[in-house]
């Protein structure tokens, strides 16, 4: 006999607005209004916002909440897109330099969803660590992207122009961001933008 699956109550610690995750001024994505200048600015802001929601979906979550899959038969976890958007940020820096590429941390793009190599009871360790390794390896390919002043100029080995590297990091950032919505809703049945 098939089990029912129970989802959790819908809640938000928004009192303004129920629909979004916490309230306008505790959000630190809230400029107060300030749009950036410029082109490459506007490009910056939104990976910053995207990446930062990331990192909000996560909070306040176990590790073995963290590890909770979403349906059969995906591999697909909130640590999993964790240790994904690592690999994902070290791949797309092999994309803009020239030099030898640096190999992959947990084997492939895939392989960093599946969460088989994590030991049967680990510690809030392998939790610090997949964040750590995320914040590592945005900070090394934002240095690259910064050596690069003008958006139109093409690098690396994909030959590809700065400003449509950027943008596709945006898009990667805010399809996952997706994904960490329903997957947190899943969890503990916290929603918000």
């Amino acid at each position: 006999m098939a089990t029912m699956f129970t989802s959790p109550q819908r809640w938000s610690i928004a009192t303004v607005y129920p629909d979004m995750w916490v309230d306008p001024d505790d959000d630190p994505r809230n400029t107060d209004g300030h749009s950036p200048d410029g082109e490459l600015a506007t490009l910056l802001d939104y990976l910053h916002d995207y990446r930062l929601t990331l990192n909000l979906k996560c909070q306040g979550l176990t590790l073995e909440q963290m590890m909770r899959l979403s349906v059969p038969p995906s591999t697909m976890s909130l640590f999993g897109l964790v240790r994904h958007m690592t690999e994902v940020e070290r791949d797309w820096r092999n994309w803009i330099t020239d030099g030898e590429p640096e190999p992959p941390i947990y084997g492939s793009l895939d392989a960093a969803c599946d969460l088989s190599d994590i030991p049967p009871y680990p510690d809030d360790a392998v939790l610090v660590d997949a964040f750590d390794r995320l914040e590592q390896e945005q900070a090394a390919t934002d240095a690259e992207v910064s050596r690069h002043g003008d958006l139109g100029t093409h690098v690396g080995r994909e030959d590809i122009a700065v400003r449509e590297f950027l943008v596709h990091r945006i898009e990667e950032y805010a399809r996952h961001c997706g994904h960490a919505d329903l997957l947190r809703e899943c969890i503990d049945g916290r929603t918000g933008q």
